[in-house]
């Protein structure tokens, strides 16, 4: 980000990083299976065939408390008669409605579908088998504006396995450590397009990290929930808490609007033209190669909304975008986002669970809250590569301007060395190699450069190897004249530089598009 950060410095008057929405997950672990289950009947001396009896009369205690919480505090209760309405819409008009600043708003229910547990009438064994599958149930909605985290809301599921949902947004969060430490700030939607001090905001969503979160959920879950240790008793333990989905936002806010609407087309093209699927599969955290990830599926689109146009790149269900957030008369707001569905591909250093924990090693990334805060390292390290390679965009330079000091001859070490051809088959090929997104991290060395142009060493002679390398070191050391790449010290690899990324980027772009366009852009 820092490359972003440096080439508008000029524009940029702040930038706040931290989460947005999280949504978490409560579950029973013991009720979660249908080994579990079974054993849970058996502890409770329930038959098969009684399972139904004894389940509605769980879910209806389970309910009575759920109600019997929002008669206490006088919370409005409303049913909704379909799960299209919308449930956020309606709670916040009622907080709007009865003035409610903090505190409980409202306790809404509704009728939707989920996969639950169920007796199955088994005709050719002639038995009752427990099985699972799709239902319908009541849910409950318990909306509150927290006096830590703002505007939340607490899903509970009246069937069993009784799971919790809980989803809440880092910036009302914000907004409300921002009030407390006294910090002014200008809100939009759910972005700040001016704040007081940007740094100490900052370090308030870096506070956030360090919540403890099991405490900050089990609490909202005693909330809604509260006949839970009454009706399962000892047997089933506090809710295992995991992170179903997580986005965290970069915010750059931009000192004049006009400046942000200028850019953001520019921005839109560059990503949608030159960003490839090696590329993608790089900001979101996966090792360069695509054939290393033959079930990833990658795609990037342009989606226009109301409020402004969105690109966005996924990796199966993960994804990174960038979208003109927010324009007000004085600023404007430049978000990229990245969203994690399944962290199942990414790692994090720690022990194994339940294992001794000085024995601590690169382990696969759990869902659970125990690994949130290293989610949000991933999270802000690609928003941070998204961001630097958009940092490329030509930005008022035309092509001329940038391709003119290469297209004349120079000199490296004391010997003339030729002009670079951008546009001729040879050097643009050469050019498309270096820039490639799997080279971007640990740089390239002769060896790639060659098995690209030319194939792989084992198809030709030791003579012919020697040849080809000799050739390619070459044209290292012309794209080393002209400034494209520089050597990595102690090594045999090279980087693409910064101004190198800039020609090549402008060159490639060109090539790819059409006259029409090129013709619009003139």
């Amino acid at each position: 980000m820092e490359r972003f950060t440096a080439k508008f410095a000029d524009r940029v008057a702040g930038v706040l990083s931290g989460f947005d929405r999280l949504v978490f997950r409560g579950t029973l672990r013991q009720l979660a299976h249908l080994e579990g289950l079974r054993s849970y009947l058996s502890h409770q001396h329930v038959l098969l065939k009684d399972f139904g009896a004894f389940v509605d009369r769980v879910s209806r205690g389970i309910k009575k408390g759920c109600l019997a919480v929002a008669k206490a505090q006088k919370v409005p209760m409303h049913y909704l008669e379909s799960a299209a309405i919308s449930k956020e819409d309606r709670a916040r008009q009622i907080a709007a409605e009865r003035q409610v600043t903090e505190g409980p708003v409202c306790l809404l229910s509704c009728v939707e579908a989920f996969q639950g547990y169920d007796i199955y009438r088994n005709a050719q064994t002639q038995k009752l088998e427990l099985v699972r599958r799709m239902r319908k149930c009541l849910h409950y909605y318990w909306y509150e504006i927290h006096p830590e985290c703002g505007f939340l809301n607490v899903r509970l599921r009246s069937w069993f396995p009784f799971d919790l949902q809980v989803c809440l947004n880092g910036r009302e969060w914000l907004a409300r450590q921002m009030e407390a430490a006294g910090l002014s700030y200008t809100r939009h939607d759910n972005c700040f397009s001016e704040v007081e001090d940007f740094a100490r905001a900052q370090g308030l969503l870096d506070a956030q990290l360090r919540t403890d979160w099991t405490a900050l959920l089990d609490g909202l879950a005693q909330k809604i929930n509260p006949a839970r240790a009454q009706w399962l008793g000892d047997y089933c333990p506090p809710y295992y808490w995991t992170t179903y989905q997580s986005e965290w936002a970069t915010d750059l806010v931009f000192t004049e609007p006009e400046e942000l609407r200028h850019l953001y087309p520019k921005l839109v093209r560059h990503a949608i033209t030159t960003l490839g699927s090696e590329d993608v599969l790089r900001f979101l955290g996966r090792r360069a190669g695509v054939q290393r990830y033959p079930r990833a599926e990658v795609s990037s689109d342009l989606k226009t909304r109301a409020e402004g146009m969105r690109v966005k790149h996924r990796v199966n269900t993960n994804s990174v975008k960038a979208y003109d957030k927010a324009y007000t008369g004085t600023r404007a707001v430049l978000r990229a986002e990245t969203t994690f569905n399944d962290v199942s591909d990414l790692k994090v250093y720690r022990a194994k669970e339940g294992g001794a924990p000085e024995e601590k090693t690169w382990r696969r990334m759990r869902k659970g809250v125990a690994d949130l805060q290293r989610r949000a390292e991933v999270s802000q390290a690609a928003n941070a590569r998204y961001l630097d390679a958009l940092a490329s965009v030509e930005d008022g330079a035309t092509l001329e301007e940038r391709v003119r000091p290469i297209t004349q001859p120079t000199t490296w070490k004391g010997k003339r060395v030729r002009a670079l051809r951008p546009l001729a088959t040879e050097d643009l090929a050469l050019l498309e190699i270096v820039s490639r997104g799997e080279f971007t991290v640990n740089g390239l060395r002769n060896r790639d450069v060659r098995q690209a142009q030319f194939g792989a060493d084992a198809d030709a002679s030791p003579e012919e190897v020697r040849r080809r390398a000799g050739r390619v070191t070459r044209q290292l050391r012309i794209l080393r004249a002209h400034g494209l790449i520089q050597k990595v010290s102690h090594t045999h690899r090279y980087q693409v530089t910064a101004r190198g990324r800039e020609i090549i980027t402008a060159v490639l772009t060109a090539r790819h598009a059409s006259v029409a366009q090129l013709a619009e852009a003139a």
